[in-house]
């Protein structure tokens, strides 16, 4: 027998259609095995699908890029959230907590912004040696790189690369090939921003994960907001990710944890037929 499942894809990280990052959301009333949710993504060919189901006072959520499923991801759990609320199945005047593979993480409305509580992931304070093969992959004869380690992750490290400039970052013109034989998840690129209303840009690549380049990574942003916040002496802090979407995601420190802000907007709602 045919089983209708609600979906829905958002934007994530913009209050735009078609900017930011989509994710899919697919509402679920029970869990699914790995394999079908793995499909599912495959099928939608977005950054990520998250997939969420209700567990005691909380939601169980995973995440799935058309590859592989990840441990945190920032912009599908924002998409999440708003697609609880706009659905009525959370109450949009109380936060909404996830049981996810980062431990427990909670989204609150902020005004018209969507507020995530998620884990701090400091990079290491001292420069690393890049890895072998990360600069040429990047197109640089050399760069500041520190190790950013990923708690529960399988697939080692991502990396910090710290460019001069904002020029410098939007001049990147990776080889995808050659950057899947570096070792690591993925590279978070990032400069001092050079616009009004910002503090600091980023870009980010992850072609071991099925994505060369996401369109706004709120879990990367989990590693900008305390490098930056040291860097900058703030606690509350504004960054754009450089990519053709383009998005922005508010941060604050909260000592081991991270505040992410941004905002969301639904652009499909139909339903999965399997």
């Amino acid at each position: 027998m045919t089983q209708l499942i609600p979906l829905h894809q958002v934007d994530a990280f913009t209050d735009t259609p078609f900017r930011g990052n989509p994710a899919a959301v697919c509402l679920l009333g029970a869990p699914r095995d790995a394999a079908w949710m793995q499909a599912v993504a495959a099928e939608m060919n977005l950054a990520e699908t998250a997939f969420l189901w209700p567990e005691g006072d909380a939601f169980r959520l995973r995440w799935f890029t058309p590859a592989v499923e990840v441990p945190l991801c920032g912009h599908a759990t924002l998409a999440s959230a708003h697609v609880l609320w706009e659905t009525g199945r959370a109450k949009p005047d109380a936060p909404i907590a996830f049981a996810t593979l980062s431990g427990t993480l909670t989204a609150a409305h902020e005004g018209e912004w969507i507020q995530l509580d998620f884990p701090a992931l400091p990079p290491r304070a001292e420069s690393s040696a890049p890895p072998a093969g990360l600069l040429a992959a990047l197109g640089l004869a050399h760069a500041t790189v520190h190790e950013v380690p990923r708690p529960n992750a399988s697939d080692g490290p991502s990396w910090l690369v710290v460019l001069p400039s904002e020029a410098a970052l939007l001049a990147l013109q990776p080889d995808f090939r050659a950057l899947r034989d570096v070792a690591g998840h993925a590279v978070i690129a990032t400069a001092r921003a050079e616009r009004a209303g910002c503090d600091f840009t980023s870009r980010f690549f992850a072609p071991k994960a099925g994505v060369d380049e996401d369109p706004v990574t709120g879990s990367a942003h989990c590693s900008l907001a305390p490098f930056w916040c040291a860097r900058l002496g703030r606690d509350e802090l504004t960054g754009v990710q450089l990519s053709q979407r383009t998005g922005v995601v508010r941060v604050r420190t909260r000592g081991a944890r991270v505040h992410l802000l941004g905002r969301a907007v639904t652009v499909l709602r139909g339903e999965l037929s399997v």
